[in-house]
């Protein structure tokens, strides 16, 4: 027998389709809901840190047992890494800050082990890959010729440029001299400015010795510039231009700084060849003859301080070193330009033992430190080299102390680590002020030195 349902409960029994469309509507708001909570906590993840790309990164690390030190050193070396500080891992020591380039492929087992050993460390720039960027980037159309030229970094290309265009500008005051050249057959350009008479003593200005450092050249640049445009505006570039010559020699290791722009911004040495290994350069402020290739150097040629085959076994430092030796005795101040860490630094490096004029370099290190920090709010630390920092033999400021240039000194410039070596443009006008200010104080002090030796009263 057929039931019939009540007309009313017919007309409250749902449509089909009706149903179907309302838990349609339900499950895409359950979904549409879930979407929006996902997204929610994925952005709240990536403001705690989590869930974020991970980029090239800077590490401070700080080692405070022998055992930890001894696995620090074992990163820095086993694994794709690069040391920014200190250069070598035989100067890592318990509570010193070590700072580590660490690329994104390393990070997860470099920070793995940090954590399972208890090594305290702290990022200090999370993406190097956007400041080489910012270091690279060129915002004039034509760079050559842009009033800020001075506050970018160059490319070896329009640095040469920039030698060959200040020579013709300046034909009575510029010349052009060639050293020699790199390994690579890049010529090795030093630029002498001399005004007025002639025979005078001289000033001697290297940079980019080590590729990576390049607020280095770029303080040459900077220094050249200045000297030319305020000469008779400023009195102490007018008063050592008037009692000195100046060398400056912008680029002393072509191959290796052409190298960082092409293809590994964190190099350090030069890119010469060694038939008996692999591994490709040398540390060319390892390659002078100054207690060569003892405590502080290397013999491995892939060390990141292998001093060479033989003092001077580089044709770049063969190359200064005989321009010095030529003028050895014109040439009174000494001036080798380096990053980072804010040191003001003189012989020896090579020795503990102290330079014979020890007192009178720290004097002078010690007034230019001083006007930094006076000018600028900055602080440079200085003194003898190896008292300062660490044994560091082979280098070109003790060879050119022993050499008989009696006033040498290695600056270290900007910064202290915050930015290292990826040290950003908009800091070179300050370093390179700061720096300009300490070859004023120390130059004008060699030059009054020099006037009160010949002086009457002190021949009397």
């Amino acid at each position: 027998m057929e039931e019939h349902l009540p007309q009313e409960a017919i007309t409250q029994q749902p449509n089909i389709n009706t149903q179907f469309e309302r838990t349609s509507v339900i499950r895409t708001g359950s979904i549409m809901k879930a979407l929006v909570i996902w997204f929610l906590l994925m952005g709240h993840l990536a403001k705690m840190g989590h869930c974020t790309e991970i980029h090239d990164q800077i590490l401070s690390i700080t080692p405070t047992t022998p055992e930890q030190v001894g696995i620090v050193k074992n990163i820095s070396t086993q694994y794709e890494t690069a040391l920014w500080q200190p250069v070598d891992d035989q100067y890592i020591q318990e509570e010193t800050q070590v700072h580590l380039f660490v690329p994104a492929n390393s990070s997860a087992t470099v920070k793995g082990l940090l954590q399972q050993h208890n090594i305290a460390h702290e990022v200090l720039l999370d993406n190097t890959n956007h400041l080489i960027e910012m270091q690279t980037r060129n915002d004039s159309t034509d760079p050559r010729s842009s009033t800020s030229f001075y506050e970018q970094y160059h490319s070896l290309e329009d640095i040469y440029y920039w030698i060959n265009r200040t020579a013709q500008d300046h034909p009575n005051t510029i010349k052009t001299i060639l050293l020699g050249s790199s390994f690579e057959k890049r010529p090795l350009y030093a630029l002498k400015i001399s005004l007025n008479s002639e025979n005078k003593k001289a000033l001697w200005i290297d940079c980019g010795i080590h590729a990576r450092e390049w607020i280095s050249p770029a303080f040459c640049l900077w220094f050249v510039q200045y000297s030319l445009a305020f000469y008779k505006q400023n009195q102490d570039i007018t008063d050592i231009l008037d009692n000195m010559d100046v060398y400056v020699l912008p680029m002393m290791n072509p191959d290796g700084y052409l190298y960082t722009w092409t293809t590994n911004r964190m190099w350090r040495k030069s890119r010469s060849i060694h038939p008996s290994s692999y591994c490709v350069g040398v540390d060319l402020n390892r390659n002078f003859d100054a207690n060569w290739c003892t405590e502080g150097a290397s013999n491995d040629p892939c060390s990141e301080i292998y001093c060479g085959a033989f003092p001077e076994s580089e044709p770049e430092s063969e190359a200064v070193a005989n321009f010095l030796r030529s003028k050895k005795d014109t040439i009174q101040l000494y001036l080798s330009i380096h990053a980072y860490s804010q040191m003001l630094l003189f012989p020896y490096s090579c020795t503990l033992d102290e330079a014979q004029n020890h007192n009178e370099l720290l004097e002078m290190a010690q007034d230019a430190s001083r006007n930094i920090r006076r000018y600028y709010r900055n602080t440079y630390k200085y003194g003898a080299g190896a008292q300062t920092i660490y044994l560091a033999p082979g280098g070109s400021d003790d060879w050119a102390y022993n050499l008989g240039i009696k006033y040498s000194f290695t600056f270290e410039l900007q910064d202290r680590g915050r930015y290292g070596f990826l040290l950003p443009p908009s800091h070179i006008s300050q370093a390179c002020n700061e720096a300009l200010l300490a070859v004023k104080t120390i130059a004008r002090r060699v030059i009054d030195k020099t006037k009160a030796s010949i002086s009457p009263s002190s021949t009397a």
